[in-house]
């Protein structure tokens, strides 16, 4: 191909690219300025929608405006009427009341008119009196004057004769007077106190059990009776041994008398029998196990009476070992009546009269209660139960009342406080009653006590116990302390101790028992 065709051709396809450039620009332009004229048209729409919008919000506006000036336009004129109304109901009560208070400045003023007047009418009546007066101080004087003339005294000596006369004449009607009034006193205090103590009296019912010195125990058969003595009487002699007490065997027919002056060991040694026929070994070793199986287990049972006995009555705040002692008091009598019994009887009685007297019902209860305490104690330590008793309740916390109710119950220390005095009156209804207490047994007992105490002081001495209603009393000394020789001399010493202390019908038998026992233990 030719130059000149090269040329012609690259000039041809520059003229066309010329060409079809400016027809683009062409359609371009046109295309341009038909969407503007769109756009321009479309844009007069738009703000002619807005005017009208805004002229139609416009007129709302307007008319919402006008609404709301006239509702308030009303609410305002309301207020003003209801304001109005308000003032005017004020305004007519401010006028009323200052009527009224014209009213009462006017009788204000009327009253204070008539008190000058009275004033007035005072002062002159104040100046009549005073003339009065000074006439009658005058003729007072002119008359004392002529009395002392007459009397040959002065007014103050005469005056000090008519003090004397009249003190000495008011002392004797005084006299006249509480003569009288202890009189009524004391008759309507024995009149209440008769009533108080019947009352108290019927209100209490209680059983009386005579204690007797003897308990009887039933056997199945002969023999069960023959292994209880045992070979040549060894068990039956073991078991008066462990308890102090007597075991009579007689014809009876399937019976055993216990006989015994201490309720206590009579007790032990009725349970043990008990015990030792059910369970059907009967041997001195065995018998000694269960006698001391049953001492506690009676201790146990009297702690659980004390206890039951605190419960009725609606007591509380014991200390154990206090409750202790009083459960001791179960097998403890004073003339035939039983001491626990009697402390509960007397503990109801007076907390009756307590009651009737307005006084601390609790407080008479519980010194009552424990007003004999030292009785579980009077045969191991020297001196009255009362002061024995004082110093126990005092020991295990009881309070002052309490230890002076017990101290007080016999006289032998003044009661500070009026439950004192119901302990002591309680204590003596529930003694004084009819077939509570029988003088023989108590003075039987304290004879063959001495009786104990006389042997126990010797030294070495382990136990001892008054048997055959105190015709016997049986010494246990201690292996290693004594030897037979002075096991001997112990008896004879005994013997003429007892006759020198003691006052008692026919004789008294001293046994001293000296036992050697050797055990060993077979592995």
């Amino acid at each position: 191909m030719s130059t000149e065709t090269v040329v012609s051709i690259v000039l041809s396809l520059i003229v066309g690219a010329v060409i079809g450039a400016g027809v683009f620009e062409l359609l371009r332009r046109r295309v341009s300025g038909a969407k503007q004229a769109e756009a321009e048209e479309l844009a007069k729409q738009v703000v002619q929608n807005a005017q009208r919008e805004a002229e139609n919000v416009l007129k709302e506006a307007r008319f919402e405006a006008k609404d709301l000036a006239f509702k308030a336009k009303s609410e305002f004129e309301q207020e003003q009427k209801a304001k109005l109304g308000e003032l005017s109901g004020v305004e007519k009560r401010l006028i009323q009341r200052e009527g009224v208070l014209d009213g009462k400045l006017t009788a204000v003023e009327k009253r204070e008119s008539e008190a000058r007047r009275r004033e007035q009418d005072f002062a002159k009546r104040e100046e009549g009196l005073a003339a009065k007066e000074a006439a009658c101080a005058k003729a007072e004087r002119e008359h004392r004057e002529a009395l002392e003339r007459v009397a040959g005294m002065t007014a103050e000596e005469a005056k000090k004769q008519l003090i004397v006369e009249m003190e000495s004449q008011a002392r004797l009607d005084a006299v006249g007077i509480a003569k009288r009034t202890i009189e009524e006193a004391r008759e309507n205090a024995e009149r209440e106190a008769r009533e108080i103590i019947t009352s108290s009296i019927q209100r209490v019912v209680r059983d009386y059990v005579s204690e007797s010195t003897i308990s009887v125990v039933p056997i199945p058969n002969d023999a069960m009776k023959g292994r209880i003595i045992g070979r040549e009487g060894r068990n039956i002699r073991a078991l008066e041994a462990a308890t102090g007490i007597d075991l009579i065997i007689d014809e009876t027919p399937e019976a055993v008398i216990i006989s015994g002056f201490d309720p206590l060991r009579r007790e032990i040694a009725k349970v043990s029998l008990e015990r030792l026929m059910h369970d059907g070994r009967i041997h001195p070793t065995r018998i000694e196990e269960i006698v001391e199986k049953v001492k506690v287990d009676i201790d146990k049972l009297m702690y659980e009476e004390a206890e039951k006995i605190i419960f009725e009555l609606g007591l509380s705040d014991f200390n154990p070992e206090l409750i202790k002692v009083l459960g001791r008091l179960k097998y403890r009598t004073s003339y035939g009546q039983n001491n626990l019994y009697h402390a509960r009887e007397a503990s109801y009685i007076c907390g009756i009269m307590a009651s009737e007297l307005g006084l601390d019902v609790k407080l008479a209860r519980r010194g009552a209660l424990l007003h004999d305490i030292g009785k579980a104690v009077s045969h191991e330590e020297e001196g009255p139960h009362a002061m024995l008793g004082a110093e126990i309740a005092k020991k295990y916390g009881e309070s002052a009342k309490i230890v002076n109710a017990i101290a007080a119950h016999h006289e032998q220390v003044e009661p500070i406080c009026p439950e004192s005095v119901l302990v002591a009156a309680a204590e003596a209804l529930s003694a004084a009653r009819p077939g509570a207490r029988r003088e023989a047994l108590e003075s039987y007992v304290k004879r063959l006590e001495k009786l104990e105490s006389l042997a126990t002081g010797h030294k070495g001495v382990q136990k001892a116990y008054a048997i055959q209603a105190g015709r016997e009393i049986r010494v246990i000394v201690r292996q290693e302390d004594i030897t037979d020789a002075e096991s001997f001399q112990l008896s004879r010493e005994l013997a003429k101790k007892i006759e020198q202390e003691l006052t008692y019908p026919g004789q008294i038998k001293v046994t001293v028992i000296r036992e050697s026992r050797y055990v060993e233990y077979a592995k």
